[in-house]
């Protein structure tokens, strides 16, 4: 069983990033796996903001991704990018916070004209953070989908299959590498 951080990073509450991300505690959970779900949101803003590396929130937060094993990072595309307070509390992992950690992400947007910002936004965040590998991330179409607190509804199930298809590949690298770090150890 792998421990499997989601973090949600948006700025409002409800939200889809959070749906998304209930929606995939579900998922894992029935697998099997164990998740802690974080709202970046829920951190005391004054902490995030002036990197108050005492806090006691703070750091029960980056606890959290140190022991995991993997992490899916879930945000709404705003000017082409994750949201600025997922950007803060990314701020605060150490450089190679990331070492050894699975990374898959997710975002939404209304249009599919930020696609790419999985490429373009995170990928370079994550690869600075000396990630072990980045998953081939999911973009979700704010129509292909219609939330009502933590409760998804998929208007189109290809993007369901595609949010399925993922969840097996991130599962797949953990067992490859929980393999790999058996036979070396």
């Amino acid at each position: 069983m792998s421990n499997i951080v989601i973090i949600s990073g948006s700025p409002t509450q409800p939200s889809r990033s959070f749906a998304i991300a209930t929606y995939l505690e579900k998922l894992l959970t029935s697998k099997g796996q164990q998740i802690e779900v974080m709202n970046v949101r829920d951190l005391p803003p004054e902490d995030l903001v002036y990197a108050n590396f005492k806090s006691k929130a703070i750091n029960q937060a980056l606890d959290k991704i140190e022991k995991a094993h993997a992490i899916i990072v879930i945000s709404p595309i705003y000017k082409a990018s994750y949201t600025g307070v997922l950007k803060t509390f990314f701020d605060l992992i150490p450089e190679k916070g990331l070492s050894e950690k699975i990374i898959l992400p997710i975002a939404s947007g209304g249009t599919v004209a930020h696609l790419l910002s999985l490429e373009y936004a995170f990928k370079p965040l994550f690869s600075i953070l000396n990630c072990q590998e980045i998953l081939t991330g999911v973009y979700l179409v704010d129509s292909q989908f219609t939330y009502k607190e933590n409760e998804m509804t998929f208007h189109e199930t290809e993007i369901q299959h595609r949010l399925h298809a993922s969840i097996e590949c991130l599962l797949t690298k953990l067992i490859d590498h929980e393999t790999a770090q058996f036979i070396q150890g």
